[in-house]
């Protein structure tokens, strides 16, 4: 993967001037869109997309310093409007395009290069798991991106669940885990910044297809899925289990995330406070050009 990550990156180097789609660098690498999105977001700290327009942005400053007209660069670069090169050069540096030119000012936005990084070694426990098609039976709604800390959005959506609608998730759930489970999914491409939302899901895991009226459904298709058990203070060790499986486990395993919600679940320990243990759930199917 570190070979992959490095091989994109001098892809996106030799096309800066071309329309780059998300979907034309995953197939130079033979891996999907979303795994490959996915992975470079966790390494790399930024979305692709926003990684090839700061570059391509880094590059048009260059050359505008370097005495290219404002309308040459931004065509050279994609654009199909002064106007809109200009507000994402604005945006992006902080100067217009023609301050820039004139006043010689040098925004830089580097190539990035991956290199490997080594520190003490930790064990990862995986579980490879069949399930069938199902659904999450529950409450759902959009709430802010938050990576670290205790999300006070979805502790008011857990505290929302009446009476009458987990006496009928209880009902409804029919298959492992047999939990109330928290999944995560639409996120914004923003989410590492802890910017934008995502909608989060708390609720059962059911193969009923008659749930009623008084619950949200996410409908999730069949899948193979890596599960994660972790245990130490909540919520700390369930974040870095997550973060690592997109860090550390995906890039060195023979396997790929698919587009479908990932899910855990957590119990608490009745005698050591702030002491869990959790289960991270991630859809993932078998990487055949590994």
């Amino acid at each position: 993967m570190l070979k992959t990550l490095n091989d994109v990156i001098d892809y996106i180097e030799d096309n800066l001037e071309e329309g780059i789609r998300l979907e034309d660098v995953a197939k130079y690498i033979g891996e999907s869109d979303y795994h490959f999105r996915k992975i470079f977001q966790y390494i790399s700290g930024m979305p692709l997309s926003e990684y090839i327009k700061k570059r391509k942005l880094s590059q048009a400053g260059q050359e505008l310093v370097d005495g290219r007209s404002v309308t040459d660069t931004a065509f050279k670069y994609g654009y199909q409007s002064i106007d809109g090169f200009t507000r994402a050069f604005k945006s992006w540096s902080g100067y217009l395009p023609s301050e820039a030119s004139r006043d010689k000012v040098i925004i830089s936005f580097p190539k990035l290069s991956f290199y490997i990084d080594v520190r003490g070694g930790e064990n990862m426990e995986v579980q490879i798991k069949e399930l069938p098609a199902f659904t999450i039976a529950g409450v759902k709604k959009k709430v802010p991106m938050q990576f670290e800390g205790v999300n006070q959005e979805i502790v008011k959506l857990a505290e929302s669940i009446t009476e009458e609608q987990r006496t009928k998730m209880h009902e409804l759930q029919n298959m492992e885990p047999s939990q109330i489970v928290n999944a995560s999914f639409d996120a914004d491409e923003k989410f590492l910044k802890d910017e934008g939302e995502l909608t989060h899901a708390i609720g059962v895991l059911t193969t009923e297809t008659h749930t009623g009226p008084l619950l949200d459904t996410v409908e999730v298709e069949s899948h193979t899925w890596a599960v994660f058990p972790n245990e130490g203070p909540f919520p700390e060790t369930l974040q870095n289990t997550t973060a690592r499986t997109y860090s550390e486990w995906l890039p060195s395993s023979d396997y790929e995330i698919v587009d479908a919600p990932s899910f855990s679940f957590t119990i608490m320990d009745e005698e050591k406070e702030n002491h869990a243990y959790s289960e991270v759930w991630m859809p993932v199917r078998k990487n055949h050009s590994q």
